[in-house]
C-alpha cells in the first residue's frame, strides 16, 4: 500500500506518459491482490466460527430420521420409570458408525403457543435441546447403513431426569454418531412432551368434558324390496366392515365403554344398524336382483355392545341423520319448508335412540360442523329446541387473542347457552395418526395442554369441553383413548358430562357475543350443501305428501322417505359432495317409480255402435297396499258431439286392476278425441293421461231416412185427423143433425126418384116439420 502511494505520489502533478500510466495500474492492481490473499489467511472471528458451525450442526442434525412412537407412562409420577421407544432411518449416502440414542430434557414451557411447535422438525440445539440424561441410559446402535432402520427402546428412572417444579417439559430423543469421516454430532433428532405433576395438588381441578362422537356416513336409503316385509336395500355393505372385529365403529364402542365420555350418536347410525340385524339386501338403484346382505351377526353384536357401553353414561342425541346446520343457515333457510326437516330430525331422535339403546338422550344439544357458528346458525339451531349450541373457541374467541381458556359455557340470550370448546385441545386428534410417531406427539400435546389449562389459574375451576373430530378414524380413537387414560388418577382434571358443563357458571370475561354471518370461515362455506339441494329435498318431499295421500297404508312409504329425506341434509355429504347428489336423485327416482304403479293402462280407440253406450278404462295398482281416494276424469275434446258422464272414484286393492265405465252419449258422426286422467282429492293431477279416439258411426244416412219417413207418417196421420175433425165441425155448424146428416121437410116422402139405398152404419132419418128455408148447399132439396 506504501508502495502505491509513493508511485502514485511520483506521479502527481504531471502527466504520465502511457508506458508510466501502465505501471500504475500494473502496482495498484498487485498490491489488491496481496491484500486479499492476507486476509484469507487470517484466523475466522468467534461469530462466524460459531454461525458455520450451526450450519454444518444444522445440516446434520437432519440426517437421521428419529420416530419416537411411545412413551410410557404418558405422565410419570415421581417413583415411575419411563419407557421411550422408536426408530431410527439412515437417509444419507454413508454409513453412520459410533452412534447411540439417547433423551433429552429441554427447558419448561411456559404458553400454551409454545406447545404447539414442539413436534416440527426444527435442528438440533445444544442450548434449548438440553444435555443427554445421565446414568448411562443411552443405547447403542450398531453401524447404520444408508436406508437401514433400527428399532430402540430406551428406559429412564424418573428420578434420573432431574425434572424441577410442576408443568410441561420438553423431552428429546437424539441419536449421535459419526458420518462421512467426521466427528460424532447429532446427526437426528425427535420432540414431544411431558406432562409433570408427579401427585394431587391442593390447586382446583379443571372439570373436563370430552364428546365421544358415534357418527358415520349415510348408508340407506329409501328403496326397499317388494315384499311384505319391507326388506331394506343398501347400495353396498361397508358398514359391516365398520361394524366387525377391528372395525371403525367397533373400535369407537370398545374404547369409550370403560371412559368417562359423553356419547354424542347420530340417531341414523342406530336405525341403519337395527335394519341390518334382519334380512336386506345389496345392490345399485337399477339392481332388479339385490344381493343378500351378510352382516346381521355383526349389526347384532354391535347393537349389544354400544346398550352395555351407555348404560352408566350420559347420551346426547344429535338430529337424525345429522342435518349440516350451517348448510340449512346459509342455503337451505331460504327454500319454503327446508326447516321443518330440522324439526322432524330432532323429534325422531329420542324416539329411535330409547327404542333401541333404552336409554333417554338429551336432544337439547347443536353440533355445527366444526364447532364454527354464527348469529344464523344458532337461529336455526335453537328454532328446533336445541337451546345448547356446542361451538369452538377458534369461533367464538376471545378478547385481544387471549390463550387463557374460561369455562365453557356463555349465556348468549334467549335462554340459550353456547358451549364453547376449547379449539386447541379439541384438534389435537385431527392428523392421520397411522403413524406411530404421529399418534404418541398428540396423546402428549393434548395431556400438555389440559396440564397447562389447569396451570394457568389454579385457584379457579373452570369446566372444558373436548368437541373432537365427526368421525374419528380407528387410529385417532385409540389416541383419544390413550390419552384420556392418562387422565383417568385425576391428578389435574376430574370428568364431568355434558349436561354439567352446560350448568356450569359462566366465567365473567369470557366473551358471549356470537359472531355475524361475514365471520364463518371460507374454507368450511365452500364445502356447504349448495341451495339445490334443499331445492331436491322439497321437490322430494312435495311428490312424496301427492303420494302418501292416496295410500291405504301410509307408513309403508312416509316412514323410509322420511328418514331419506332427513339422510339427504347430512353433514357427511361436506366431503362427498358427489355421493350427495347421487343419493338425493335415488331417492326421487325410486318415490317417481313407486308413484307410476298406479297408472292408466293405454287404451285402443273405440267405436260407438248407437246412440249411446259404455266406454271402460282401467286403472292398474303395482303396490302391494290398495289405493283411494283417486277419481278418474274422461274429457271429450267436442262435448256437443260426443257427451261423457261425470268423474268416477276409484279404489284399487294391492297388485291389482279396475275398471271403471263411463256413460256416454252421441250426437253426431266424426271421430272425437278423449283424455283420460287421474285426479288427487285436492284435485292435482296424479300420474300421466292417457288419450284414444271414439269413433261415433251409428247415425248413418239410412237410420237417418227411415227415422224421417217415420217422423213423416207421424205427420200425415196426425194432419188426417185433423182433417177429418175439422170437416165434421163444419157440418155440424151447418145446420145437420146431430149425426152429422142433410135435415129435410116433415112432411116430404119423397118421390120415386128421391129414395137412395141405406148404406150400413148411416143414421136413420130423422122426421120432423117441413121447412120453407132455402137448402142448405150440397144438400139436395126435396120437391
Amino acid at each position: 500500500m506504501a508502495e502505491a502511494a509513493e508511485v502514485q505520489g511520483a506521479f502527481e502533478g504531471t502527466s504520465p506518459a502511457p508506458a508510466c500510466r501502465w505501471f500504475r495500474r500494473t502496482a495498484l492492481l498487485l498490491a489488491g491482490v496481496l491484500l486479499v490473499v492476507g486476509l484469507g489467511q487470517l484466523p475466522q472471528a468467534p461469530a462466524a466460527r460459531a454461525e458455520s458451525a450451526s450450519s454444518a450442526s444444522s445440516a446434520s442434525s437432519r440426517s437421521v430420521d428419529v420416530s419416537l412412537d411411545t412413551v410410557t407412562p404418558v405422565a410419570p409420577k415421581q417413583d415411575d420409570t419411563l419407557t421411550v421407544s422408536g426408530r431410527v432411518t439412515n437417509n444419507t449416502k454413508s454409513t453412520i458408525t459410533g452412534a447411540h440414542v439417547a433423551l433429552r430434557v429441554g427447558p419448561q414451557i411456559t404458553t400454551r403457543s409454545d406447545i404447539d411447535d414442539i413436534g416440527v422438525r426444527a435442528p438440533f440445539s445444544a442450548g434449548s435441546d438440553g444435555p443427554e440424561v445421565g446414568g448411562n441410559h443411552a443405547q447403542k446402535i450398531d453401524s447404520l447403513p444408508p436406508g437401514v432402520s433400527r428399532d430402540f427402546t430406551m428406559t429412564v428412572p424418573v428420578k434420573d431426569m432431574e425434572l424441577g417444579k410442576d408443568g410441561v417439559y420438553q423431552l428429546g430423543v437424539t441419536l449421535s454418531g459419526q458420518s462421512g469421516g467426521q466427528s460424532e454430532q447429532v446427526l437426528g433428532i425427535q420432540r414431544t412432551l411431558l406432562p409433570w405433576q408427579p401427585s394431587a395438588t391442593d390447586a382446583k381441578k379443571t372439570r373436563l368434558t370430552f364428546l365421544w362422537p358415534l357418527v358415520s356416513a349415510t348408508h340407506l336409503t329409501a328403496r326397499t324390496v317388494s315384499d311384505q316385509q319391507q326388506t331394506p336395500v343398501f347400495p353396498n355393505d361397508n358398514l359391516a366392515a365398520e361394524l366387525a372385529p377391528g372395525g371403525r365403529l367397533q373400535q369407537l364402542v370398545a374404547l369409550g365403554k370403560s371412559l368417562p365420555v359423553t356419547w354424542v350418536i347420530d340417531p341414523d347410525l342406530l336405525a341403519t344398524v337395527e335394519a341390518m340385524t334382519k334380512s336386506y339386501r345389496i345392490g345399485g338403484p337399477d339392481d332388479p336382483n339385490p344381493a343378500p346382505g351378510r352382516g346381521q351377526a355383526v349389526a347384532k353384536q354391535w347393537l349389544n355392545q354400544l346398550q352395555e357401553a351407555v348404560a352408566d353414561h350420559q347420551v346426547v342425541a344429535l338430529p337424525f341423520g345429522d342435518p349440516d346446520l350451517a348448510s340449512l343457515a346459509h342455503r337451505g333457510k331460504d327454500v319454503p319448508g327446508a326447516l321443518s326437516h330440522l324439526q322432524s330430525a330432532t323429534e325422531l331422535a329420542s324416539t329411535t335412540v330409547e327404542t333401541i339403546l333404552g336409554v333417554k338422550p338429551r336432544t337439547d344439544f347443536a353440533w355445527p360442523v366444526d364447532g364454527a357458528v354464527d348469529s344464523s346458525i344458532v337461529d336455526v339451531a335453537t328454532s328446533a329446541g336445541a337451546h345448547n349450541v356446542i361451538a369452538r373457541s377458534d369461533s367464538v374467541r376471545e378478547p385481544g387473542g387471549s390463550s387463557y381458556a374460561p369455562t365453557a359455557a356463555r349465556q348468549i340470550g334467549g335462554g340459550n347457552t353456547a358451549i364453547v370448546a376449547d379449539a386447541r385441545l379439541s384438534t389435537v386428534f385431527d392428523g392421520e395418526m397411522i403413524k406411530a410417531n404421529d399418534s404418541s406427539l398428540a396423546v402428549q400435546r393434548f395431556l400438555a395442554q389440559s396440564l397447562m389449562v389447569n396451570k394457568q389459574a389454579p385457584e379457579n375451576e373452570r369446566s372444558i369441553v373436548v368437541a373432537p373430530q365427526r368421525m374419528p378414524t380407528t387410529s385417532q380413537a385409540q389416541a383419544m383413548a390413550t390419552a384420556l387414560k392418562g387422565l383417568a388418577d385425576g391428578r389435574w382434571t376430574q370428568s364431568a358430562d355434558l349436561g354439567d358443563a352446560a350448568k356450569a357458571q359462566p366465567d365473567p370475561a369470557a366473551n358471549q357475543h356470537i359472531p355475524g354471518s361475514g365471520s364463518y370461515p371460507d374454507s368450511l362455506r365452500a364445502r356447504e350443501l349448495p341451495t339445490e339441494a334443499f331445492e331436491a329435498i322439497q321437490r322430494t318431499q312435495s311428490s312424496l305428501d301427492s303420494f302418501k295421500v292416496i295410500l291405504t297404508s301410509q307408513d309403508r312409504v312416509v316412514t323410509p322417505f322420511g328418514s331419506a329425506i332427513m339422510r339427504a341434509m347430512s353433514t357427511s355429504w361436506r366431503d362427498d359432495p358427489k355421493g350427495g347428489e347421487t343419493f338425493r336423485n335415488a331417492v326421487q327416482s325410486y318415490l317417481d317409480q313407486l308413484t307410476r304403479q298406479v297408472h292408466l293402462i293405454a287404451k285402443s280407440d273405440a267405436t260407438l255402435s248407437g246412440r249411446s253406450a259404455t266406454i271402460p278404462v282401467t286403472v292398474q295398482n303395482g303396490l302391494l297396499q290398495g289405493v283411494r281416494g283417486l277419481k278418474l276424469v274422461l274429457t271429450s275434446s267436442q262435448p256437443n258431439r260426443l257427451k261423457i258422464d261425470a268423474p268416477q272414484p276409484v279404489e284399487v286393492g294391492g297388485g291389482r286392476q279396475q275398471s271403471v265405465k263411463f256413460e256416454t252419449r252421441a250426437n253426431a258422426n266424426g271421430p272425437v278425441k278423449v283424455t283420460a286422467q287421474l285426479y288427487a282429492e285436492d284435485g292435482q293431477t296424479y300420474g300421466d293421461p292417457i288419450y284414444f279416439t271414439v269413433h261415433v258411426t251409428s247415425i248413418t244416412p239410412m237410420v237417418l231416412l227411415v227415422i224421417a219417413g217415420g217422423v213423416l207418417l207421424l205427420v200425415l196421420a196426425g194432419l188426417r185427423i185433423y182433417l177429418q175433425r175439422k170437416r165434421a165441425a163444419a157440418r155440424k155448424a151447418a145446420g145437420g143433425g146431430p149425426d152429422g146428416t142433410d135435415g129435410g121437410d116433415p112432411g116430404d116422402s119423397g118421390g120415386p126418384g128421391d129414395d137412395k139405398p141405406e148404406q150400413p152404419g148411416d143414421p136413420a132419418a130423422e122426421t120432423g116439420a117441413r121447412s120453407g128455408d132455402p137448402s142448405g148447399s150440397g144438400e139436395k132439396v126435396e120437391r
